[in-house]
């Protein structure tokens, strides 16, 4: 019987770049992902106001993931990309992107990390418009499934990270997820892996079903605690937090819950219809 070969990454990933992609921001773009996450605050979608619509917080992710599935293909290629499973996301808003912007993103892999279940990689995407001035950094953490790591190491130090202790459940928003909420959302972001779309992709990557993209379940509990804590102020968020512990299938429900707040960050995490945790760690700082 002849033995499956081992998969492992790269050698010699961290620190590579793969080239600059560049965006135009828009206001249909700026209020078609408000409106896929069912935001019906008027500010999303002024078209009169100085700056256009108002951006949603993780609205970084839609400029974003174009640089991070080139960074993919550029290191990992077509064998391994489909074992990566969101993990972990660390966003630092310097200012949120608006109408008018031209926005430049470079992704680089910034550190690798064995994990029981195979490897850590986080790739830094870094954003700047057309002044060369910061507009958002993230730090995108990506589990691939059994794949181990020939080497282990970091090139920058992590970003600075909301952190709060959470306390016990202040508040808790059911969120509903019909069916074709993963779909509009997709076009909606402009964010297009067929796990959350194709029934039959999602089943062959081993998953149960179309589950509900990460950012998408980060972003919908982002607008709950903006809008509990902050009076839908999505200008006063300067940093989201949070670790990804579980799937979401659509259609199905999940709860958000308020967890206390430190200091000028706030705490929060979301599970499933069943109670199993969806996201951990959640942190906003302001």
């Amino acid at each position: 019987m002849t033995m499956a070969a081992a998969l492992n990454l790269p050698s010699g990933i961290l620190g590579v770049a793969a080239a600059p992609v560049t965006h135009g921001v828009d206001t249909r773009w700026l209020m078609a992902y408000a409106a896929g996450l069912g935001e019906t605050a008027e500010a999303f979608y002024d078209t009169r106001a100085p700056g256009g619509p108002l951006a949603h917080a993780l609205f970084p992710v839609c400029y974003e993931w174009p640089a991070l599935v080139a960074l993919r293909q550029h290191v990992l290629g077509d064998d391994l990309a489909p074992r990566g499973v969101h993990a972990t996301h660390d966003l630092v808003i310097a200012r949120l992107p608006r109408d008018g912007d031209r926005l430049t993103t470079t992704a680089r892999i910034v550190a690798v990390e064995r994990r029981r279940t195979g490897s850590l990689v986080v790739a830094r995407l870094t954003t700047v418009d057309a002044d060369g001035h910061a507009v958002t950094t993230t730090d995108y953490g990506s589990v691939y499934r059994g794949v181990a790591t020939p080497a282990m190491g970091r090139i920058a130090d992590p970003l600075p990270r909301p952190a709060a202790d959470a306390s016990d459940v202040g508040w808790s928003d059911v969120v509903e997820l019909p069916h074709g909420a993963a779909h509009v959302y997709t076009e909606c972001a402009r964010i297009w892996n067929p796990i959350h779309t194709d029934a039959a992709v999602a089943r062959a990557a081993g998953l149960p079903a179309i589950i509900l993209h990460g950012t998408a379940t980060l972003a919908l509990a982002v607008s709950r605690v903006v809008a509990r804590e902050l009076r839908g102020d999505h200008t006063r968020v300067r940093g989201i937090a949070a670790r990804f512990a579980g799937f979401v299938r659509v259609p199905s429900a999940m709860t958000v819950r308020g967890r206390g707040r430190d200091g000028t960050t706030l705490a929060f995490d979301a599970v499933a219809a069943d109670g199993t945790p969806v996201l951990g760690e959640g942190a906003l700082g302001t």
